[in-house]
């Protein structure tokens, strides 16, 4: 188990190491590679040699953070997970860096505490939160590059500010980036306001799939590797539709299943307030947050869904 730490003891021990490894979790979403391009950027200004890892590519829509990827350009001596609430979730690909993690900077209170030692905020909205206070903490300056990470992170995990993890302090957070330079129209258009048509052809692909279960208190869809691959899907296109589910009127479990090339099921929950998403994956060997979470699964689509649909039904009866 970790060492819980609090955030002076994290930078302390942030501001002693050299040779920086940030690690983000696979299938990387804006608040992973936001949190650890904050990171990146403020460690990289105080002369600190940083570089970013992740077992997937990081999309293409992130260019703007302008970070130097881990190719083997030194040998770690202080490694960071950003934002990675399993040891499952780093890859396999990545398993030479990730079997001794120094500090794990994460918001997910189903955090286990893999890594020697964990600053954890399960009330942040987004890991980008905690390391805002962080840098804030450390009297760093919060450059446009640096608030236009932590906006990237902060805004994706909340939904652009519409889920209920958003509290009052998320959005103080916000206006402080906006204040410091953060791009705010341009970040929103890239964001939120543009989908490419790789996104659009996997969200008419996903919702043929569309089951409903429970009365229709239960909607799911399905990808398989092969669909995905047709439509020329990247992750984070993927990632876009998780919420589609969800967003149907009276359905209180969404519920996307897509196949990963090595054959697993990547689950993603999406909840209403009194369904636990978090407590449904965590039967099924995942976690996250009670109204979105996660988890992989292996042996054939059926047993998946079965799986799923099992804790779903308890679920829904607790709810």
């Amino acid at each position: 188990m970790s060492e819980i730490i609090d955030i002076t003891t994290a930078l302390s021990r942030l501001l002693k190491a050299d040779r920086v490894l940030l690690i983000c979790h696979k299938n990387p979403d804006g608040d992973t590679i936001g949190s650890a391009g904050a990171l990146y950027h403020a460690l990289k200004n105080l002369g600190k040699t940083v570089a970013v890892l992740c077992a997937d590519p990081i999309p293409a829509r992130y260019a703007y953070m302008d970070l130097t990827l881990y190719t083997g350009q030194f040998t770690p001596g202080y490694t960071v997970a950003v934002d990675v609430a399993g040891i499952q979730l780093f890859g396999d690909a990545i398993a030479e860096y990730t079997k001794d993690i120094d500090l794990c900077i994460d918001h997910h209170p189903s955090n286990p505490g893999y890594a020697r030692s964990l600053l954890l905020d399960g009330e942040a909205a987004a890991a980008a939160e905690v390391v805002y206070e962080l840098l804030v903490k450390a009297g760093i300056e919060i450059t446009p590059t640096i608030a236009d990470c932590l906006y990237t992170g902060i805004s994706t995990d909340t939904g652009c500010f519409k889920f209920s993890s958003t509290t009052a302090r998320t959005h103080e957070i916000a206006a402080k980036l906006i204040g410091a330079g953060a791009h705010l129209v341009s970040l929103n258009g890239i964001l939120f306001e543009s989908k490419s048509r790789s996104r659009i052809a996997i969200e008419r692909i996903a919702l043929e799939s569309l089951e409903y279960s429970f009365d229709g208190r239960c909607a799911t869809i399905f990808l398989t590797k092969e669909q995905i691959a047709q439509a020329g899907a990247e992750t984070i296109d993927i990632e876009g539709i998780t919420s589609l589910p969800r967003n149907i009127e009276g359905v209180e479990v969404g519920i996307t299943i897509r196949q990963q090339p090595t054959g697993s099921y990547k689950v993603s929950v999406r909840t209403v307030p009194s369904v636990d998403a978090a407590a449904i994956c965590a039967h099924l060997g995942g976690g996250g947050h009670r109204q979105a979470a996660g988890c992989e699964l292996l042996g054939s689509l059926d047993n998946a869904k079965a799986a799923l649909l099992a804790e779903v039904e308890q679920a829904l009866c607790k709810g």
